[in-house]
């Protein structure tokens, strides 16, 4: 049986995050070419990729991922309930980018939007994985973050990519990694980037190692890099390994699904 890999392609590398609703398409396209080798090395793989401009703006505008918020005016034009349905349609046109760029490399690839089939937010979130498990060799599954109804009060939530992924890695069988591929660093560094100065990358990271992560404020709404590393090493006690790596950079990322050696951060339980 083939092994698999889940892959996470985050919305600051595909999408330009400061510009609403721009992917950069000479990176899906080198992404999708990096996703070819790993099929053709016998490696199964599922994609979740992120929002960035698609989704992060729109959401924190209209505090999407507090649930439903009574009595409040948004600075805006839309309620809360039109804010969803526009955010939802958002991720789907990202997604039919990413399709794109699977199909012109005549990779098999099937979307599953999670506001069909998930509910609630978090790690613990519902929804039925069969689809994924029981999915044919060759066939790429495709998910990513999404705003999906929310039991009780809140109504709807944001469910994270990186929150899919850790139950992908975990229940799916034959996972052998999970890989986050990321825009702007070349994995987990020892403090916030500064503008002209060196950047210290953790080329390992134990959990009991304390670091300062850093993420975009105005625009991410889901937790930035801290939520990954905190969701990569509940993955990484389960016994599947976890990089973090530049996903800028040609063959990195497909190196470091083959479990070559790779510039990146290793999780380590």
């Amino acid at each position: 049986m083939r092994d698999r890999v889940v892959v996470k392609w985050g919305g600051g590398l595909i999408t330009e995050k400061s510009t609403m609703t721009t992917v950069r398409a000479d990176i899906l396209d080198r992404l999708a070419e990096q996703l070819e080798t790993c099929l053709a090395h016998d490696l199964d793989v599922v994609l979740v990729h992120g929002a960035g401009s698609f989704g992060h703006l729109k959401a924190k505008q209209y505090r999407l991922a507090e649930g439903r918020i009574n009595h409040q005016t948004f600075e805006g034009e839309m309620s809360q309930d039109e804010a969803v349905e526009e955010v939802r349609q958002d991720m789907l046109t990202l997604n039919s980018y990413v399709m794109e760029a699977l199909t012109k490399r005549d990779i098999s690839a099937v979307t599953l939007p999670p506001h069909q089939w998930a509910s609630n937010t978090g790690p613990d979130f519902t929804g039925d994985l069969t689809v994924f498990r029981d999915a044919p060799s060759g066939i790429v599954l495709v998910t990513y973050g999404d705003v999906v109804k929310c039991d009780g009060e809140a109504e709807f939530g944001i469910l994270s990519g990186d929150d899919l992924v850790v139950r992908l890695a975990v229940e799916l069988p034959r996972v052998k990694r999970l890989v986050f591929a990321m825009g702007g660093v070349d994995g987990v560094l020892a403090a916030p980037p500064v503008p002209g100065e060196a950047q210290e990358l953790l080329h390992t990271l134990r959990k009991d190692r304390a670091f300062e992560g850093s993420h975009a404020t105005e625009m991410d709404v889901t937790g930035g890099i801290g939520l990954k590393v905190d969701r990569g090493f509940q993955v990484v006690e389960r016994g599947i390994e976890v990089m973090l790596v530049s996903g800028e950079h040609e063959q990195r990322v497909a190196d470091a699904c083959l479990g070559r050696t790779v510039l990146g951060t290793s999780l380590l339980a």
